[in-house]
């Protein structure tokens, strides 16, 4: 008899048997499908996470550094930087004259303030006071409208290109060009929008509004943060001008040769390492607790297999004394256990997406499974079959036909 005809006999018998003991298969499917579902759910949501981080980040050049007073992402306490001073116009403009190296050297001012129309009204939305060179530091995409231009700078206008949260929240079914809108208070027409960007760890990247610079200082330089975009030659060596810059920063805000930086110098690739850092530690915890699951469910595999050989034990003493090899037999349980934990991988896996989808629908954070990691969860599942199905499977070729066929 060839190979094929053996494996599809005992895939029949397989088949035969787990239909006949339905409830005991279904916990067998059960343990293996909460491993996979659980393994699917996180790892969707970690994928989902890192697309959007990927995409919010496209925004923003690896060459553009931002000086600001405090990192990106603190991982101190914050009171060691709340205190220190905020970038003045006339410090960018030192940095600017110095720093001959720099592509370009953009001031960026920035307050959350409450934004009214109508009746409506959005709270803490991002105001950036900037020039008409923003675009050199941030990369944004017009939906409609126009950017500032040089003329409202130096007029000090009063207009505002708005981000897609406040387009849907105000101008859901009309055009908002042309709107006036209140920023605390004050009226602001509307001569742009941008197309969306997404969130960023969470926080959207569109819920800003951005104004020309001089307008921002006439009404709200006394508060919100300062910083300065400097653009680096994309050839250039980057930490060795990284280091120029720190030196020009440091004449422009007087510092002393003993004293210590009171600013810090953002890279938006030191944002991307941390970022990887905290998801490669919640990739490795849900890889962890879906192996352990997956294990669990495993072992109750490989124990539910064991009862089964010791009640088919004269089944198999027949099948040996007709001229059946150990190979067959040994193929047979082993069909059972891997059918058993792909059947309970695949319905893991339809749970597990559900689940990424359900977090997804109900929560800020995002979830994106690829087709490979379905077909991982699927074969590793046949896997963790096929492993704990061996020594069911040996101790059923091993029975001794003659004391198996004397059982009862």
């Amino acid at each position: 008899m060839s190979f094929r005809l053996h494996f599809f006999e005992c895939g029949k018998i397989a088949m035969r048997t787990l239909l006949r003991h339905r409830l005991r298969s279904f916990l067998t499917i059960l343990g293996v499908g909460v491993g996979v579902a659980t393994l699917l759910a996180i790892v969707g949501i970690i994928q989902g996470m890192n697309v959007a981080f990927e995409k919010s980040l496209s925004s923003f050049s690896s060459n553009v550094l931002f000086v600001q007073r405090m990192p990106m992402v603190p991982m101190d306490d914050l009171a060691l930087y709340r205190n220190r001073r905020q970038f003045t116009l006339e410090q960018a403009k030192v940095v600017q004259r110095l720093a001959t190296f720099a592509e370009h050297v953009e001031p960026l001012y920035s307050a959350p303030k409450n934004i009214q129309f109508l009746d409506k009204e959005l709270f803490l939305v991002s105001i950036y006071g900037v020039t008409p060179n923003y675009l050199s530091i941030v990369y944004e995409e017009l939906a409609e409208g126009r950017f500032l231009t040089q003329e409202d700078l130096e007029t000090q206008r009063k207009v505002v290109v708005i981000g897609r949260d406040l387009v849907d929240a105000f101008f859901k079914n009309t055009s908002p060009l042309g709107a006036s809108i209140r920023i605390a208070g004050i009226p602001f027409v509307v001569v742009g929008t941008f197309k969306p960007k997404g969130k960023l760890l969470g926080v959207s990247l569109d819920n800003q509004a951005i104004v020309p610079m001089n307008t921002y200082k006439a009404f709200w330089m006394e508060s919100g943060e300062s910083a300065i975009g400097v653009v680096l030659p994309a050839s250039a060596e980057q930490a060795l001008l990284e280091e120029e810059l720190e030196g020009v920063v440091r004449r422009a805000r007087q510092l002393g040769p003993g004293q210590p930086n009171d600013f810090s110098i953002n890279r938006i690739d030191s944002m991307k390492s941390i970022y990887k850092s905290v998801t490669g530690a919640l990739f490795g915890v849900a890889v962890g607790v879906g192996l352990i699951t997956l294990s669990v469910g495993g072992i109750g595999i490989m124990n539910i297999m064991l009862v089964s050989v010791r009640e088919r034990t004269r089944e198999i003493g027949v099948r040996r004394a007709l001229g059946a090899r150990r190979s067959v037999i040994v193929a047979q349980f082993i069909l059972e256990a891997v059918a058993v934990s792909m059947l309970g991988g695949a319905i893991g896996t339809g749970v597990g997406l559900l689940a990424a989808k359900i977090v997804s629908w109900t929560t800020p954070l995002p979830a994106v499974v690829h087709p490979l990691t379905v077909l991982g969860g699927v074969g590793f599942a046949a896997l963790v079959g096929l492993f704990f199905g061996i020594l069911p499977a040996l101790r059923a070729a091993n029975l001794n036909p003659i004391i198996a066929l004397r059982h009862e």
